[in-house]
């Protein structure tokens, strides 16, 4: 089927994929956007995932202790938290948050989007890590709690020093895709409104595009995303390498004293010696 242009013509194949490369790849519109979309963009939406990641690491690490609980009353409000925030689809918990609890009078962070948007995307991230973490902490040998308890310490105590950085060191590359997540999903945060000065990346390359209609400026603002996530999955990955590893041990240096290369013969006396 041949393409048509805005006016009803008819688009021959040369100036149908010129009009499909400018409408995405405008290097003037992405040399333009990107500006705005470093000195702004970026850091707020590296403020944004790494508040999250923290509250919901916070949130992920309490939960998942209670879902490990042998108390049922302990486990049900922490699965009833897992399954819904993971139930729910991102961006209504995002609305009900950041819009919701204004409206409801419950205002921590007085009329400012920004808290919110943190308080969105962390316990959304919450839900999700405290399954990771849950089992993590589950693939543990049981023996290593009863060895740390047999040691006099406590059930707390034995699980914060002994078998939590352990199930956490076993989670980290699907901790990892979290955190991922975490940055991609802070691009949903423009629906709260965020004031000049507050914008992320998505939202800033949204308003080059109302403005120019031309999608290059999404193109500018993957980019930046790419430089965030790509380089955070590689370190992860890296990390947890080299906590299953160890650090590389230094090999010893040659001894470069003769007497040392070459150890003399035994005497021929105590040899013949030996072998009566």
């Amino acid at each position: 089927m041949t393409p048509v242009s805005s006016h009803g013509l008819s688009l021959g194949p040369d100036l149908a994929s010129g009009a499909l490369v400018n409408t995405f790849f405008n290097w003037d519109l992405i040399a333009g956007t990107f500006p705005r979309l470093i000195t702004e963009g970026l850091l707020n939406t590296l403020t944004i995932a790494v508040g999250a990641i923290a509250v919901g690491v916070v949130i992920a690490l309490l939960a998942s202790l209670l879902l490990l609980s042998d108390r049922w009353w302990m486990r049900l409000p922490a699965r009833l938290y897992v399954d819904v925030f993971r139930g729910l689809p991102v961006i209504i918990t995002v609305m009900l948050v950041g819009v919701g609890l204004p409206a409801a009078g419950f205002r921590p962070f007085g009329t400012d989007p920004f808290g919110y948007a943190i308080l969105a995307i962390g316990v959304i991230s919450g839900a999700y890590t405290a399954e990771i973490f849950r089992s993590g902490i589950q693939s543990v040998d049981p023996g290593q709690l009863q060895a740390a308890r047999s040691l006099g310490m406590s059930y707390l105590k034995a699980m914060r020093l002994v078998v939590v950085p352990q199930g956490i060191r076993r989670v980290l590359p699907a901790m990892a895709g979290q955190f991922v997540k975490d940055i991609k999903e802070s691009s949903l945060v423009y629906l709260l409104g965020l004031a000049a000065g507050q914008r992320e990346l998505y939202f800033i390359a949204q308003e080059e595009v109302s403005r120019t209609y031309n999608s290059s400026p999404l193109i500018a603002a993957g980019i930046c995303y790419l430089c965030l996530t790509i380089p955070l999955t590689y370190f992860m990955n890296h990390l947890d390498k080299r906590l299953r590893l160890g650090p590389k041990q230094a090999s010893a240096p040659a001894p470069t004293d003769p007497d040392l290369l070459e150890s003399p013969a035994p005497p021929a006396a105590a040899t013949a010696g030996e072998t009566r």
